[in-house]
């Protein structure tokens, strides 16, 4: 999917089976955050971790920073709560600016009373998943989500390995969102790289946050290209799109 730069807040609900590269601004040069943000404008989506060095142990940034990066930039902030008290905290990323809003299941209250308040504020709902946390428990609750995410390295610090073991949880994931017919991005988030992404690719995902992988190149917008390229080229031969 393309973002609609006249309206990116409700570019996320035009469904298009294509595979979305979101650069994780935690691999940024933070002196340079708007320069960093206008380097990739050809992204899908900007991943903006938040973290509260409660959930996870490190500390980001906040609303003040998703509202000026919100200023800064044409591309849709995708923002990842690693946070406690979620419920608390994530409608006010909307109103900040966020057009997708991720929440952990470890730390909501409520997670589809919190799934729903962000969609009527009108943004895209994603829920997280560590590492160690399985999905089969929250089968119900894919129906009020536009989004899933699962971490494919311990949350917290950007420039993991990836969890090769992680590969089986997302093919699962995939046979769940399949057998509801629902119309529900699967993202993947660490270790997300040129010699990673066709193996997620072909398990099931469709979104993919990149951080080193990006920011850690010569052209950050050429490896935005590149890796969307991967991405599709694995997705149109995979077994579950050629199902969908």
């Amino acid at each position: 999917m393309r973002t609609d730069a006249a309206n990116p807040r409700r570019a996320w609900q035009a469904w298009v089976m294509a595979a979305q590269i979101n650069p994780s601004i935690l691999s940024a040069d933070f002196a340079r955050l708007a320069d960093e943000a206008k380097a990739v404008e050809g992204a899908d989506w900007l991943h903006v971790d938040v973290m509260d060095n409660h959930f996870v142990p490190n500390l980001t940034l906040g609303v003040p920073v998703v509202e000026s990066l919100a200023r800064a930039t044409d591309t849709p902030l995708d923002c990842h709560l690693m946070i406690e008290a979620p419920d608390r905290w994530a409608p006010q990323y909307v109103e900040a600016g966020a057009s997708s809003v991720t929440f952990h299941v470890e730390a909501a209250a409520a997670p589809v009373r919190l799934a729903r308040e962000i969609r009527a504020k009108g943004a895209r709902a994603s829920m997280a998943l560590n590492p160690a946390t399985p999905i089969e428990p929250y089968e119900d609750l894919l129906p009020e989500l536009d989004m899933l995410l699962i971490m494919t390295v311990e949350p917290g610090f950007g420039g993991q390995a990836f969890l090769d073991i992680m590969l089986p949880k997302i093919r699962r994931t995939r046979e769940l969102i399949s057998k509801h017919g629902l119309q529900l991005w699967l993202q993947v988030d660490g270790g997300v790289s040129a010699s990673t992404i066709e193996r997620c690719a072909d398990a099931g995902a469709d979104v993919f946050v990149a951080g080193s992988a990006v920011y850690g190149a010569e052209d950050p917008a050429e490896a935005v290209r590149a890796l969307r390229a991967q991405a599709e080229a694995t997705t149109a031969r995979a077994s579950w799109a050629c199902a969908h």
